[in-house]
């Protein structure tokens, strides 16, 4: 819970240039409205949240493209794209409940694997830092991201009980305490225990947001798939907890907590908030099935937000210990990814053509980066999310392999009567 919100704020900070009071009020944002997002969608508020133990987070490939419309049109704009983005869901989302029959577990696995492995490239950047950059993949940060890893698979191994489930959050903390002790936060901690007390987010940090529809397209065409990730997500979360769930109506529920929380956020000057596929990891490895953990955890993650010298000590954790605690858990959703793939009839070759060529396709520009340079700005930027292309594939396909082609295959071999003739 704590090293997305981290991770995702320091990515956005390093790749805007951002200073270290705007990385500190954005990092107040994050965490207090993932909090607020957690809440509705663990208790539920009239529509809003499937009353399912979730976590709302800063999106992982919505950050991606969030980044990507900052670079081309301003912060002003991205977080235009957010709030537009947000009402888009509200429109859509009533048409989008009829085709939960064409996100069957084969597209929904395929898509869970490539955002899986996504964000584990995420996490990995976070500890090398950019190819070609200054520094990139510095010994010492390396050692840094592979000891915090390692700390927690220790952890995980040695500790029962309660322990045993705070192994990723103890793995976190053991690899800040290395870095202090080997000099790798420089003394900056020190600034955590100067200034107030309280830290509210600031509204609209940019500046009022600029919205321009061109801009924000491919994030609007990018929900459609968060859409489909958001009944991945709730079908294997009701499964995780043993809950009966009507898909039908409890997916919209998680779709609007997420629509609802991004509306907000995109005026503190936020990317998407999702539902948390990390936080599904985390119930499959606790066992911790409890809503009300979810829902109390909300509160904390509120409390880290407003308290000053919380969100100025967290600021001054190095990203190669947030690099290596995200690509543990970023991991886990790659596995459930995986699982899901293992029960959606993968014997038919059919089947196993849709998930490969979807693999292919939304792998390639997450494998091959700027594979898609030479294509317009705008196309570019939808292209280059391989979580949309992928899950676009996905969806194509088992509709033309499993919807449409048994009925074309199906009607030379129906007999012709005499009317047909």
């Amino acid at each position: 819970m704590a090293a997305t919100p981290i991770s995702a704020i320091f990515l956005m900070s390093a790749t805007l240039g951002l200073g270290t009071g705007l990385t500190v009020d954005l990092l107040s944002a994050a965490f207090v409205l993932s909090g607020v997002g957690s809440l509705v969608q663990s208790l539920g508020v009239w529509k809003f949240g499937p009353r399912l133990p979730f976590v709302t987070l800063p999106g992982g490939a919505p950050l991606i493209l969030f980044l990507a419309i900052a670079e081309q049109h301003g912060l002003r704009t991205a977080t235009g794209a957010v709030i537009l983005t947000a009402v888009f869901t509200f429109v859509v989302l009533p048409l989008f409940s009829r085709l939960l029959a064409y996100f069957p577990a084969l597209v929904i696995g395929t898509m869970i694997v490539i955002v899986g492995v996504n964000l584990v490239k995420v996490g990995a950047v976070l500890i090398t830092g950019q190819p070609g950059s200054p520094g990139f993949a510095d010994p010492g940060n390396l050692g840094l991201g592979l000891a915090t890893i390692g700390f927690t698979v220790a952890f995980y191994l040695f500790f029962t009980g309660v322990l045993r489930q705070l192994a990723v959050m103890l793995g976190l903390l053991a690899g800040a305490v290395l870095a202090a002790a080997t000099g790798a936060i420089d003394g900056a901690g020190a600034d955590a225990v100067g200034g107030g007390l309280v830290n509210l987010p600031h509204l609209m940090p940019f500046g009022p947001p600029e919205f321009n529809l061109v801009a924000a397209l491919p994030l609007m065409l990018y929900t459609l798939a968060s859409m489909a990730e958001a009944t991945g997500q709730t079908v294997i979360n009701a499964e995780a907890v043993g809950k009966r769930i009507d898909t039908r109506a409890d997916v919209p529920r998680t779709v609007r907590g997420d629509a609802l929380t991004s509306l907000f956020g995109g005026f503190f000057g936020l990317p998407l908030m999702v539902t948390s596929g990390e936080n599904i990891g985390i119930v499959r490895v606790t066992g911790v099935r409890s809503r009300f953990v979810t829902a109390a955890a909300g509160v904390v993650l509120i409390a880290i937000g407003v308290l000053a010298p919380v969100t100025r000590a967290i600021s001054v954790i190095p990203t190669p210990v947030v690099g290596g605690t995200a690509m543990v858990v970023f991991g886990v959703i790659t596995v459930l990814g995986v699982q899901m793939l293992g029960r959606s009839d993968l014997d038919r070759h059919t089947s196993t053509f849709v998930c490969a060529v979807a693999l292919a396709l939304g792998l390639l520009p997450i494998l091959v980066p700027g594979v898609y340079g030479g294509f317009p700005p705008n196309v570019r930027i939808l292209l280059e999310s391989g979580v949309a292309v992928g899950t676009f594939t996905a969806v194509v396909l088992n509709i033309l392999f499993h919807h449409v082609r048994p009925g074309v295959v199906a009607r030379p071999t129906t007999p012709r009567t005499e009317s047909d003739r």
